[in-house]
């Protein structure tokens, strides 16, 4: 197999001397060029053709969000954006997503040399994931909200006896966004473990407040689960959800990653099965590798109605694709029927749902 070809887009000659020495150590990737400014960046991507690139956010001449959204119009690309983890650098970074990034590593804060050869492996990874990711051309950047109107009754109780749980790793800041703007005000409350750093996590969760019309946050220890609203695990926090009497209460802990993850979707998965039974909806987005899975079959085999996005709609079809392996899908929709389908399915169940006591 041919080697993944990257260019690196960074002012600083420091970190493009470690991108291109990190790259190079793998046998199947190879930097073929590095660029100080995104000037630079467009005539080697005319002249080289690369594969990847990775993309410093905060550069002269031009800024790495304009220089991607022109890249995105003109000639869209796997990129893999490289931030620093400010509340700045934060806002920027969902940007980049936004507009057609495939994922991003955040910057050390302190020991740039040695953190940055830390991250290795991370750095890598997501190289090789967004080597094989769908890119579609960006025309312009998404409208700050249109959701489709939900035909159809008040969800009324049932929005108080149901929660959604919603698992996504690359690509899943922008599919999650899609589910949740075509969301009620009185859709059940809605837990959601999206893969992501610490430091990244509340201008996400603030981006999607301002784009719904439910609340979006963080999730926070303790706190009641409300209907018309989502909670987003912390970056670097376990999210799961316990029973308190006729209430569901969000928990979040530190602890061992779990498939390589923190947050984990299994650890949120398992606590749907557990507590959750068949009040929950399982919704299984785009992302790398095989987290959460097999606690999607235990949501199931609770009881739990389950979706899982399609494989042409995804940039990454990996957890999905063995979520539905696993025998843990009821249905595998393109994700821009997944919304419609959840509030269909919660109107049918009609009055009858009954809070399920485990």
């Amino acid at each position: 197999m041919s080697k993944i070809r990257v260019v690196v887009v960074d002012d600083s000659a420091l970190i493009r001397s470690l991108l291109t020495d990190i790259i190079n150590r793998c046998a199947d990737m190879t930097c073929i060029g590095a660029a100080a400014d995104p000037l630079q960046a467009r005539e080697m991507i005319r002249a080289l053709n690369p594969d990847v690139i990775t993309l410093d956010v905060e550069m002269p001449k031009m800024d790495g969000i304009d220089f991607l959204g022109k890249l995105m119009r003109l000639r869209p690309m796997p990129v893999v954006m490289v931030s620093t983890l400010t509340e700045r650098g934060a806002e920027v970074t969902m940007k980049a997503l936004e507009l057609g990034a495939v994922d991003f590593v955040a910057k050390p804060k302190l020991g740039l040399a040695a953190g940055m050869q830390a991250l290795g492996q991370e750095i890598t990874d997501k190289i090789r994931i967004a080597a094989r990711a769908r890119v579609r051309r960006v025309s312009h950047l998404p409208p700050a909200a249109a959701p489709v109107q939900a035909a159809g009754a008040p969800l009324g109780r049932l929005s108080t006896e149901k929660i959604i749980f919603i698992g996504a790793s690359t690509g899943g800041t922008e599919a999650t966004k899609d589910v949740l703007i075509n969301m009620p005000a009185d859709c059940p409350a809605i837990a959601i473990t999206q893969h992501m750093p610490p430091g990244f996590t509340r201008s996400y969760a603030q981006r999607l407040d301002g784009l719904c019309r439910i609340r979006v946050k963080e999730a926070a220890d303790g706190e009641r689960l409300l209907p018309g609203c989502a909670y987003i695990a912390p970056g670097g926090m376990h999210f799961s959800v316990e029973r308190s009497g006729a209430n569901y209460l969000a928990r979040v802990r530190d602890g061992e990653p779990v498939n390589r993850h923190k947050p984990s979707v299994e650890v949120l998965f398992q606590s749907a099965a557990r507590v959750v039974g068949r009040n929950a909806i399982g919704i299984m987005l785009t992302g790398m590798g095989g987290d959460g899975a097999k606690a999607m079959a235990e949501m199931r085999t609770a009881g739990a109605y389950n979706i899982c996005q399609d494989e042409a709609s995804c940039v990454v079809f990996g957890m999905p694709k063995e979520a539905i392996a696993a025998g843990a899908a009821n249905e595998v929709l393109p994700l821009d029927q997944i919304a419609a389908k959840v509030l269909g399915h919660l109107r049918s169940t009609g009055a009858a749902g009954v809070m399920h006591r485990i």
